[in-house]
C-alpha cells in the first residue's frame, strides 16, 4: 500500500506563515502589556482615592461633633457618578452609627473584609452585584474612647467598563493587525520572489537552440546575484559544449567519409572490367591504408574520450623525466636521420604523471615537429624544473603556424593548412591537450612563420623525487 509524497511548501508560504506568527507575537506582547498597565493604573488611582477618603473619615471620627457633621455630608450616590463612594460607621458593640442612604440595601456589612486596624495596609476587595463593580475596604478607629469600624466603598462600575471597551477594543486592534501583517507578508513576499520569477521565465526559454540565453546579473537583487552568474557560466559551458559537439560531429563526418569514398571508388572502378592480379592487389593495399587511417582515427578518439571521461584514473608515479624524453628520441632518430633533422635533448628533472600518457603526449609533438621540418632542420626536447612544476618543450625549425590559426590548433580534427590533410588526422595536439588536463597540467604554443614552433608541456609536481622508474 503506497503512500502519497508530502507535497513540501512552497517558500512564500512559509515566508507568509513566519512573518504573520511574528507580527502576532509582537502584536501580543505589545497589547499585553499596554492593557496591564493602562488597567493597573486606573486602579491604582482608584486605591488611592479609597486611601484618601479613609484618611479624611479618621480625622472626621476625631471631631466633637463628627456624628451630625458627617451625616450632612453623606447622600445617595448618583447611578453611573465617578467616584461615587458608599461610607458606613459601626461602633464597638456593632450598632450602625451613621451610613450612607439606601446603603444596607446594596452592600450589607457582612459582605465587607475583615476589620484592620489603622496601622495595617489597606486591602480593597472587589465585590459585584447587579452588574455593578464594587471595591470594598474596611478599618477601625478609635476615637472619644470608642473603637469604630469605618467601612467604605466605591463605585467602580464605569472604570469596569472602560476595562472592558478597551480590551475589545484591543482584540479588535490584535485581529486587524494580524491581517494587515498578513497581507503585508503577502505583497512583500510577492515582490520579493518577483525576481525568481523572472529567472525562471529566462531559464524556461533556454532550450538545444537557445543556449545564448543569459541572466546578466547586473540588475537582479545581491542575494540573487551569485546564483544568475552560475548560471549563466554553466549556460557559457553548456553552449561551448554543443558547438564543439557539432563541430565535431561534422569534422568527424568528413573524417571519415573522405577515405570510405576513396575505398567504394577504387572498389568500383576494380569491378568494371577484369584486371590482373597486380591491379587487384594494388586496390586491396590502397584499402588497407584507408583501413589503417580510419583505425587510427578510431583509437585516438576512443582515447580521447576516455581521458575526459571525470571517473578516469591514472596511475601516476615519479620518473626521471630526462631518460624518458631521450628513450623517446631515440624511438624517432632513423626517421630523422631520414629526413635529415637533428633531434637533441636537454635538461634535467623528474616528472610526476602516468608514463604511458606521458610518451604519448611527447610522442605526439615530436611527430608533429618531423612532419613539418624541412631538411637540415632541428628538433630541440627540453625538461626543467619551474615553480615547482615540470616544464617539458619541444621546439622546431619547421615553417610554423600563422597566428590566425594558433588558438585552434588544438582542437579536434583542425589543421592549419588543409593541403596537409593527407599527412595526419588532426587529433595528435587535441590528444596532448587532454593528457595534460588529465594531470592538472596546462599546454600552451608558441609560434613564428618561417622560423618554427615551440609547445610548452607543464605537470604538477608531487614534491622532491623519491624514486626513478
Amino acid at each position: 500500500m503506497s503512500s502519497n509524497p508530502i507535497e513540501p511548501r512552497s517558500i512564500a508560504s512559509q515566508l507568509v506563515l513566519l512573518f504573520t506568527l511574528a507580527a502576532a507575537i509582537l502584536l501580543c506582547c505589545g497589547l499585553g502589556v499596554f492593557y496591564i498597565l493602562v488597567v493597573r493604573h486606573a486602579f491604582q488611582e482608584d486605591n488611592q482615592f479609597l486611601a484618601d477618603k479613609v484618611f479624611v473619615l479618621r480625622g472626621e471620627l476625631k471631631a466633637a461633633d463628627w456624628p451630625a457633621t458627617l451625616i450632612g455630608e453623606l447622600k445617595t450616590p448618583h447611578p453611573g457618578e465617578p467616584g461615587a463612594y458608599w461610607v458606613r460607621i459601626i461602633d464597638s458593640a456593632g450598632r450602625i452609627v451613621v451610613e450612607t442612604p439606601h446603603m444596607g440595601e446594596v452592600l450589607p456589612p457582612e459582605i465587607f473584609p475583615e476589620n484592620k486596624p489603622v496601622s495595617a495596609i489597606l486591602r480593597s476587595k472587589s465585590y459585584r452585584t447587579n452588574k455593578k463593580l464594587f471595591s470594598l475596604v474596611a478599618t477601625t478607629e478609635r476615637a472619644n474612647g470608642q473603637t469604630y469600624t469605618l467601612q467604605l466603598a466605591q463605585d467602580r462600575s464605569t472604570d469596569d467598563q472602560f476595562t472592558r471597551s478597551f480590551g475589545a477594543l484591543l482584540i479588535l486592534g490584535l485581529v486587524l493587525g494580524i491581517l494587515a501583517s498578513t497581507i503585508i507578508a503577502v505583497t512583500v513576499t510577492r515582490r520579493g520572489l518577483r525576481p525568481l520569477v523572472k529567472m525562471t521565465e529566462t531559464l524556461k526559454r533556454v532550450g538545444p537552440t537557445r543556449l545564448d540565453e543569459r541572466l546578466a546579473p547586473v540588475g537582479w537583487p545581491k542575494e540573487l546575484q551569485p546564483l544568475a552568474v552560475a548560471f549563466d557560466r554553466m549556460l557559457e559551458g553548456l553552449d561551448d559544449s554543443f558547438k564543439r559537439l557539432s563541430q565535431f560531429s561534422a569534422d568527424l563526418a568528413h573524417e571519415l567519409r573522405t577515405p570510405v569514398a576513396n575505398m567504394i571508388g577504387e572498389a568500383q572502378v576494380a569491378l568494371t572490367r577484369t584486371r590482373e592480379p597486380d591491379e587487384y592487389r594494388e586496390v586491396i593495399a590502397s584499402g588497407v591504408a584507408e583501413c589503417e587511417r580510419l583505425s587510427q582515427v578510431i583509437d585516438n578518439l576512443l582515447f580521447l574520450a576516455r581521458a575526459e571521461a571525470p571517473d578516469e584514473q591514472t596511475q601516476r608515479r615519479v620518473f626521471d623525466g630526462k631518460a624518458a624524453i631521450a628513450q623517446i628520441a631515440a624511438l624517432f632518430e632513423p626517421v630523422a636521420e631520414e629526413q635529415n633533422v637533428t633531434i637533441t635533448c636537454t635538461g634535467e628533472g623528474d616528472v610526476f604523471a602516468d608514463r604511458m600518457l606521458f610518451d604519448r603526449a611527447v610522442s605526439n609533438l615530436v611527430e608533429n615537429a618531423l612532419r613539418y621540418t624541412l631538411a637540415g632542420g632541428a628538433i630541440l626536447i627540453s625538461i626543467a624544473i619551474e615553480d615547482s612544476q615540470s616544464k617539458i618543450a619541444v621546439r622546431d625549425t619547421g615553417c610554423g603556424i600563422a597566428p590566425e590559426h594558433i588558438p585552434r590548433v588544438f582542437d579536434r580534427f583542425y589543421r592549419a593548412d588543409s593541403s596537409r590533410s593527407s599527412q595526419g588526422t588532426g587529433l595528435g595536439l587535441a590528444l596532448v591537450k587532454s593528457i595534460t588536463k588529465l594531470h592538472g597540467g596546462t599546454v600552451s604554443l608558441e609560434s613564428e612563420v618561417g622560423r618554427g614552433t615551440t609547445v610548452n608541456l607543464i605537470f604538477p609536481r608531487r614534491g622532491p623525487l623519491e624514486q626513478f622508474a
